[in-house]
Order: C-alpha cells, then sequence, then structure tokens
C-alpha cells in the first residue's frame, strides 16, 4: 500500500508531515477548477476534491488523498487570484467582513471514497491602503484562495476564526487522518 498525495500544494505536503504522513508519491491532478453556473461554494469545493481524487492514477490498493480549499464571500467563490488587481479586489471585498473557508478532503482506495468538508468562519480585519499595499508586494497571495495565505503574513489580517486553523492553511488534520484511518492508512505506526 503506497500514500499518494493528489497536490502539488507545499502546504499540504507540511501539514501532513506534523501528523506523521508522508506521501510515497506526489501526483497533482490536471482538472477542471471552473464553477458550474449557480454552483455554491460548499458543493463546488467537494466536487473539486472528489473530481481530483478521482483523476490521479493509483493502484487497486494504494490510498489516494486529494483536498480542495475555497474562500466564499457570502455565495460568490473567491479562488486563486489571477493577478494582483484580482488579488486587491478580493482583499477589499473581505475586508472588515467575515467570509468562509471551506476545504474538503477525499481519500479514495480502489472505488471506495472518503470524503469530509469543513467549513470555518475567519474575519478580516478593515484593511488600510497601507496594509492592501504593503501585503500584495509581498507576493504571498498569489496561488492562494482568495488571495490570502493565514500562516504567512497575511495571518497579521485575521484577528478571529472559529474552526479549523490547518483547514484554512489547506489541509484540516483532524479529519483528514480520521479518514486516512478509515481508508486503511496505519496512522501512529511509528509512534
Amino acid at each position: 500500500m503506497r500514500l499518494i498525495l493528489g497536490s502539488g500544494s507545499p502546504r499540504r505536503k507540511e501539514l501532513l508531515g506534523q501528523i506523521g504522513v508522508v506521501a510515497d508519491d506526489i501526483r497533482p491532478p490536471d482538472i477542471d477548477e471552473t464553477p458550474r453556473k449557480s454552483e455554491q461554494p460548499r458543493p463546488y469545493c467537494a466536487r473539486m476534491a472528489r473530481e481530483k481524487v478521482q483523476a490521479v492514477t493509483a493502484d487497486a490498493d494504494d490510498i489516494v488523498l486529494c483536498a480542495d480549499t475555497t474562500v466564499a464571500l457570502g455565495r460568490r467563490i473567491l479562488g486563486k487570484p489571477a493577478d494582483v488587481g484580482e488579488a486587491a479586489e478580493f482583499l477589499l471585498a473581505m475586508s472588515g467582513r467575515r467570509h468562509r473557508v471551506i476545504t474538503a478532503v477525499a481519500v479514495r482506495r480502489g472505488d471506495r471514497i472518503w470524503e469530509k468538508d469543513v467549513v470555518t468562519d475567519v474575519r478580516m480585519k478593515r484593511l488600510s491602503d497601507d496594509e492592501l499595499n504593503a501585503y500584495l508586494a509581498t507576493n504571498d497571495w498569489q496561488g492562494k484562495a482568495g488571495g490570502y495565505g493565514i500562516q504567512g503574513p497575511a495571518g497579521a489580517l485575521i484577528p478571529w476564526i472559529s474552526g479549523s486553523f490547518t483547514a484554512v492553511v489547506g489541509l484540516p488534520l483532524a479529519e483528514t487522518a480520521g479518514l486516512l484511518t478509515a481508508a486503511g492508512y496505519p496512522m501512529w505506526r511509528d509512534t
């Protein structure tokens, strides 16, 4: 049995390492991540994780782990910004408001799939022009849903969360460990 991480995210690899899980292989899937017309953020996120885990090539006894993180402002899905202008637009929209971060995890072994999604409420402080421009200048917004990563410089912009910090980073560890255990992965084997 091998564990395959279906993600190119260095954050997900690091998070797994925090609980002693090291993937035997990393195979980021290539799927279309465009939301469907009128698709809500939570079902969209769950669909992305499921489609990713199904797209990874693996042997029947391998365990494949995939996840998707989506930032939702009301019914609006804030994906990875295409450029600095879109990142600024996302951050200004969230400034002084609460939003939700949804991370869906899917684990596959053979034809069986285990899934879980975690919703965390996050409040971003009201951003001054100086704070916004300084954050954008870090380029930390690149490749991150909603245009920020709570584990980096943007942590200074987030005074409050209710839910899973690791889910906001990109992989809810408690839920992921439960899914891996359900799929037969030997958690805690070296402890």
